[in-house]
């Protein structure tokens, strides 16, 4: 996948609205691949229901959303599972960890559908993010920081085109976060990837090509 394409998309919900001002919504947005995004936005606006959108989660909005000029709403079950495991990966807002499975039973049931990351490279991952004690303890019973740190492991666990971070670090401190910056830019790099980041106040410290206010 090289280009992620919005055509005057907004939620249906915004769409009694007498105006609305925004870069992104009822506009011609093209992402393309390799490049780095950050999307800023207030609470309210729409910025997980548009990474919602791109993943094909969710589908309630007007306009066009295409991925190399095809609507991704004609796409079926197959298409997206292939979509999914190949181009595109994300770390929602609320990570959607299993809490009754441990931080690596968690990162191991993704990368064994992938089979894309070695042990090594994955408690490498681990130990970069100072969470290596917590290899065999149940995500449910970890801080939402310690969650957050784990999710972005998973979302690596993949190849992707690109990477859609949903404010991955809203709650983690800023050597933390500095680290997540360098891991994503050097996993995207490898694979040529897009980094498209959505936060409301605290972000990567990226490169970023464009700044979008949702």
């Amino acid at each position: 996948m090289n280009n992620i394409h919005l055509q005057q998309a907004l939620p249906q919900v915004f769409a009694e609205r007498n105006s609305i001002t925004s870069d992104i919504w009822h506009k011609d947005i093209q992402l393309i691949k390799g490049e780095r995004y950050l999307i800023e936005a207030a609470s309210g606006v729409g910025k997980s229901s548009l990474c919602s959108y791109i993943y094909g989660y969710r589908t309630d909005y007007q306009g066009l959303i295409n991925f190399d000029e095809t609507n991704i709403k004609t796409n079926n079950v197959k298409k997206w599972i292939n979509i999914r495991k190949n181009s595109l990966s994300i770390l929602f807002q609320e990570l959607r960890l299993f809490s009754e499975l441990s931080a690596i039973e968690n990162i191991s049931l993704k990368n064994r559908l992938t089979g894309f990351k070695s042990k090594k490279e994955i408690l490498s991952f681990f130990d970069a993010l100072g969470i290596t004690d917590k290899l065999d303890t149940k995500v449910g019973k970890l801080s939402f920081g310690q969650q957050q740190r784990v999710a972005f492991i998973r979302s690596l666990c993949q190849p992707f085109d690109f990477i859609i971070l949903d404010e991955p670090i809203s709650h983690l401190d800023d050597d933390n976060a500095q680290i997540i910056s360098k891991l994503v830019t050097e996993e995207a790099n490898k694979q040529g990837a897009g980094i498209i980041v959505t936060s409301i106040g605290k972000h990567l410290n990226l490169p970023y090509n464009r700044i979008f206010q949702l």
